[in-house]
């Protein structure tokens, strides 16, 4: 299968990989032929790109992080707490209603054992979902990046359980917040980004007191936008004053908000995402994390298109976890665009002089 821009999709592909609604369950399946108005409904829905069948790339197995199961039962209690405090926003601030922190200790253990099973694997894009408000599937993502990079630092389960739940909840204060700034498309105002900026502090208020959520995850919720420099909120705190925990949230949060559609912008890819991570390391983010955080991603995801220096194209097949920026790239085309009657492949952790020149990129295009 190959990874695609949706602009690139055209009616008659079948699709490579499920695609789950909102309530994480099973919205099209594999090798559904797609149509032209699924294509614009899905664009329409924020999906940005597909895993499409290729035979020519049929033996791609694209690892589930997350079981099926876990993943819906997941998406069932995040949008059923997340949805009941956005509708209570008007009352009094609380957050036992429903037995939250039972509910969502549940959903992180089956997380943990899932991921525990898979902890060498990479990170990848996430699974595609339509999902009718942002924060919950942001919320999931940044819980599972955040588990598995504690997993590979060797945290024990307790460990695992408050920074879980910390990257879970670390966004619950925007339950509370103005959700006309939360969703605005254009460029928010003064005002707006302050009222934004509340749901750190709202988060942090929301759980510090909840009996059954460690103190450290209220605290993963009300740190995760500080930065190492001082240039964070909401108290502009710098280096060790940031939680450890708080510190890897922030970072995973900041990456998933860049390869997520939002309103305002399509999602980039990882390994633009990584550039600007990279900018950012020694000031904003701690470079040991990025460092480590870029050796746990699939810095150029299974079946993406890449174009080498040498003009060829071709899809990554398979990736070398040591050096996640020299894959396996299937060459599927030579340097003057034809397609080649016998693909070969490229590992670029042994042909160090070649490089990838470019990647697929998203274009707003009608399908």
């Amino acid at each position: 299968m190959r990874l695609m821009p949706i602009s690139m999709c055209k009616p008659g592909m079948r699709l490579g990989k499920k695609l789950y609604n909102e309530e994480g369950l099973v919205l099209l399946s594999e090798h559904v032929e797609l149509t032209g108005m699924m294509l614009r409904r899905l664009q329409h829905h924020g999906i940005d790109f597909l895993y499409i069948d290729d035979p020519r790339t049929d033996d791609i197995v694209i690892p589930e992080l997350l079981s099926d199961e876990t993943r819906l039962a997941a998406t069932k209690v995040i949008r059923s707490h997340f949805s009941k405090m956005m509708d209570d926003s008007g009352k009094k601030m609380a957050v036992n209603a429903g037995n939250i922190s039972k509910d969502f200790k549940n959903i992180l253990n089956l997380m943990i054992d899932d991921l525990s099973r898979n902890k060498d694997a990479m990170i990848m894009l996430t699974s595609m979902q339509i999902t009718d408000h942002y924060l919950f599937q942001h919320s999931m993502n940044v819980c599972i990046y955040s588990t598995l990079l504690g997993i590979s630092e060797g945290y024990n389960r307790e460990e695992l359980t408050t920074i879980g739940l910390g990257a879970l909840l670390h966004d619950i204060g925007k339950t509370k917040v103005d959700l006309q700034a939360l969703k605005k498309p254009g460029r928010l105002t003064d005002e707006e980004f302050t009222e934004i900026k509340r749901h750190a502090m709202l988060g942090f208020q929301l759980l510090k007191d909840e009996p059954n959520i460690p103190l450290l995850s209220a605290h993963c919720a009300l740190q995760h936008h500080e930065r190492l420099d001082g240039s964070g909120y909401p108290r502009g705190i710098k280096g060790e004053e940031i939680h450890e925990y708080a510190r890897w949230i922030g970072l995973v949060d900041a990456y998933d908000a860049m390869t997520t559609h939002r309103v305002y912008r399509t999602a980039m890819l990882p390994h633009q995402v990584m550039e600007i991570l990279y900018t950012e390391a020694g000031t904003k983010f701690e470079t040991r994390k990025v460092e480590r955080f870029r050796d746990k991603i699939a810095i150029y995801p299974l079946g993406i298109t890449v174009t080498l220096d040498s003009g060829e194209s071709g899809v990554i097949v398979d990736l070398n976890a040591n050096v996640p920026h020299r894959p396996v790239v299937r060459i599927l085309t030579d340097e003057t665009g034809n397609d080649l009657e016998v693909p070969y492949e490229v590992d670029l952790s042994k042909k160090l002089h070649v490089m990838i020149h470019s990647v697929n990129q998203f274009k707003h295009e009608s399908a």
